[in-house]
């Protein structure tokens, strides 16, 4: 069963999968790897990390793949890029 995201939501879904698919990449980190360290597919990873998909996922995921990146899954969520939309509307 697949969750619908609200639209409100899904600019937040596609930040925090780029916010995942950089900071993976800074670490030297392919997906293959953050998925197995993650505990999930590399298609899931992908589909997270994708940037025209918005893929809802569990806490629990989220906290898996915080855990394999080594952050807080807090501060994971209170990253930001350069030029997200929080930053544009100034």
């Amino acid at each position: 069963m697949s969750k619908e995201v609200e639209f409100n939501n899904r600019d937040r879904f596609i930040e925090l999968g780029l916010t995942i698919a950089a900071l993976r990449k800074m670490q030297g980190m392919s997906q293959e790897k953050l998925a197995e360290k993650a505990h999930i597919s590399r298609s899931h990873l992908s589909s997270i990390e994708a940037p025209n998909i918005v893929r809802p996922f569990s806490l629990e995921v989220l906290y898996n793949i915080a855990d394999a990146l080594n952050i807080n899954a807090g501060d994971l969520l209170n990253s930001s890029l350069p030029f997200t939309r929080t930053q544009a509307k100034k």
